[in-house]
């Protein structure tokens, strides 16, 4: 965290030239009141205040420190502001571990000049504080004094320096560009800042996540202060470049691991500029919404067809007026109008400012997690708005007693001025820019209500470290069932042969139809190593003869018949989450439909229903066109026995295949298929083959 002698500073020191000059410009622009000492070598003033040779020659040691020289004196100017017990430091140098090992160990060098002392970079612009008005930037910003506002949380100084800029109304409190991280990274952020009374929620623009069980934690403590989190991530991590055995990494990647980290910690995830800010004006009036209920009116059809089709691919709803509700509203309006949501209440009242109060009123008060009102004003420059003003004061009227939260939303982000933003929020009516923009702006609000909403405590993510990968060992698909079994997975009944002979006496023991299949090769399929349905002993006899050619035994397994759906089940090594689980279409379908879902470990039977109800396929569990339902619950079994062995191989396990697994009508369970598992070696070897006894449940 920053230390609040750095984050609220009383006297500044800067160190550099032309962007030190900024930072004491902006400070001045927004009205800071504290002491500000330029330090140069060769300047006898700088912005008209007096400049100070060296850190020695301070007047005291400084709350914060800019310092916006070369990358070595960088070093050496954190190293005696330590000495003397400074606040904090921002470094704006580059060249650290973004320019390569010898950047690398400069940045070690940079970590232990600051030692205990706050150090925000390097490679950074800074911050901006505009609750006192300390502006450590060195650039123009377009921000103003608030009281209270968002925290904006960036890993790239431009974005932060558009977002300064927005003209949307949004009232900003904090403002940080991460940079390298060194000291301070993205947790750090969100804990210094949900613990800020002047904080109303907090907005992130991220690239990648260091540390995903540190985010986890800092959210759940951003959550406990009441300060919601919307986050923007951009870019998609790329697949491990290795070439794997397996299906399972390539249908999981870190940016859709982040996507389940933001779900399990209660933060909204949206896909613009735009939407962020738009979330987080709404979270900053109303806080999370309460539910997915949309209340819309306009005086124009046009604009509710719109704003309909941009719900309608939501989890938000329009729902029908009540009865009181409808009743409410005919009493006020005109007599041909059409009582509705969404309500075009069209222009009987327009300029009547109490007939629109009375309509806003009824209408917003009917009980929508959120009420909307269209409005979108002429261009200022070349246009009379004035007819617009009975809209403006009635709906702010109407506010007065309204019981729900309500917003003024326009078409086109353009139409909304920031000065009418400003008056609304002064309101307590939450503006909202555009609807492309706003309409997932609402669902993101809601869907953080939702997440907040939930019962079940948030499990801790397991660590992320890494393992050694000097090699692997791969488990055949006997050893794995076995492996796998003693954890509760239901497998076929299997025999381990190393000969025809051997292979037609397990046969006719197991009964036909049986499935003869390679060992010792992962994709089997690929080469011949499956035969499936052979139900005679010459069958049996030419699969065994031809497998035995590929390796030295082979696997002879009961059929598995009647399955309403096959699935994979897998788990994955990343290089951030560590081990995670993935569920999807299986079988043949893998990379046909690429339809899948990923957990984090370790998980609970609700994300795991959750998980299998969201694949696009999950129809096929639900009796689809007449087809018997799937044992659900039985297949949740299956995934938490998978996920109970990866947490306790998570020293050595690199991945796991379950891939089919078949799923068999309500009543008669699951039974995987095939299994594969990839380790580190030493692990979970066996040596002599396996043989599961008669006794063990076999499904036909």
């Amino acid at each position: 965290m920053l230390s609040t002698r750095f984050l609220h500073p009383k006297s500044i020191a800067v160190f550099g030239g032309r962007e030190a000059k900024k930072v004491i410009e902006q400070c001045g622009a927004v009205g800071f009141t504290g002491e500000i000492w330029p330090v140069h070598p060769k300047h006898d003033e700088i912005s008209g205040r007096k400049v100070y040779r060296s850190v020695a020659e301070l007047p005291g040691s400084p709350d914060a420190a800019y310092i916006a020289v070369n990358r070595d004196l960088s070093i050496q100017i954190v190293a005696e502001l330590a000495a003397r017990d400074a606040g904090g430091a921002v470094c704006y140098a580059t060249g650290f571990s973004e320019a390569g090992e010898a950047g690398k160990a400069l940045e070690q060098s940079l970590l232990r000049a600051a030692g205990s002392m706050s150090l925000l970079g390097p490679n950074c612009y800074g911050f901006l504080n505009y609750i006192q008005g300390a502006m450590m930037w060195p650039d123009q910003q377009g921000g103003r004094r608030v009281d209270r506002g968002v925290a904006f949380i960036t890993m790239s100084s431009n974005i932060a320096f558009n977002l300064t800029m927005q003209r949307r109304g949004l009232p900003v409190s904090y403002l940080v560009s991460l940079g390298n991280r060194l000291k301070f990274d993205l947790h750090d952020a969100i804990t210094t800042f949900a613990q800020q009374d002047e904080v109303s929620a907090i907005g992130l623009y991220v690239e990648g996540i260091s540390d995903p069980r540190a985010f986890q934690q800092a959210a759940e403590i951003a959550r406990q202060f009441g300060k919601p989190i919307v986050a923007l991530k951009s870019g998609h991590s790329e697949i491990a470049s290795q070439v794997v055995m397996s299906h399972t990494a390539a249908l999981s990647g870190s940016d859709s691991l982040i996507d389940v980290l933001f779900e399990r910690s209660g933060v909204a995830r949206v896909s613009s500029l735009e939407t962020l800010v738009e979330t987080l004006k709404l979270l900053h009036v109303h806080g999370p919404l309460s539910g997915v209920r949309v209340g819309a009116m306009s005086t124009s059809g046009g604009d509710m067809s719109i704003l309909a089709d941009a719900i309608s691919k939501t989890s938000l709803t329009l729902p029908p007026l009540s009865d009181s509700g409808a009743m409410a509203l005919k009493r006020v309006v005109h007599e041909r109008m059409v009582v509705a949501n969404p309500l075009d209440y069209q222009l009987f009242d327009w300029g009547d400012r109490e007939g629109l109060r009375r309509t806003y009123e009824a209408f917003m008060n009917e009980g929508f997690d959120l009420a909307i009102s269209m409005l979108d004003l002429p261009r200022e420059d070349r246009c009379d708005a004035s007819d617009w003003e009975s809209a403006e004061a009635a709906i702010i009227e109407a506010a007065k007693s309204l019981r729900y939260p309500a917003a003024v939303m326009s078409t086109l982000s353009d139409n909304l001025p920031e000065t009418l933003s400003l008056r609304l929020l002064d309101h307590g009516i939450a503006p909202l820019n555009g609807i492309q923009a706003a309409i997932p702006a609402v669902e993101a609000a809601a869907r953080i209500g939702q997440l907040w909403a939930c019962k079940e405590p948030s499990q801790l993510i397991l660590p992320g470290a890494s393992i050694e990968m000097a090699g692997e060992h791969v488990i055949d698909e006997a050893r794995a069932k076995e492996a796998l079994s003693t954890y509760g997975l239901s497998v076929p009944r299997f025999r381990v042969v190393a000969s025809a002979t051997e292979g037609v006496v397990a046969a006719e023991e197991l009964g036909y139809p049986v499935a003869v299949k390679a060992l010792g090769i992962a994709h089997k399929t690929d080469v011949g190593g499956v035969r499936l349905n052979l139900a005679c002993p010459v069958e049996v006899t030419a699969a065994v003869t031809h497998m035995l050619a590929m390796g030295r035994n082979v696997l002879i397994e009961s059929m598995v018949s009647g399955s309403v759906a096959e699935l994979i089940v897998g788990v994955s090594r990343d290089e951030q989450f560590g081990l995670h689980l993935v569920v999807g279409a299986g079988g043949i379908l893998v990379e046909l439909l690429k339809d899948s879902q990923p957990l984090l470990l370790p998980t609970n039977r609700t994300e795991v229903e959750k998980a299998l109800r969201s694949l696009q396929t999950s129809s096929l569990l639900f009796g689809f066109r007449g087809r018997p339902e799937a044992d659900l619950e039985a297949v949740i079994d299956a995934v938490m026995a998978i996920a109970a062995y990866a947490e306790r191989h998570a020293d050595s396990l690199i991945e796991l295949d379950v891939n089919p697994l078949m799923v068999l009508p309500e009543g008669q369970g699951v039974v995987a298929a095939d299994a594969l598992i990839r380790c580190v070696p030493g692990h979970h070897q066996t040596t002599q083959p396996v043989n599961f006894s008669d006794t063990q449940e076999t499904v036909q």
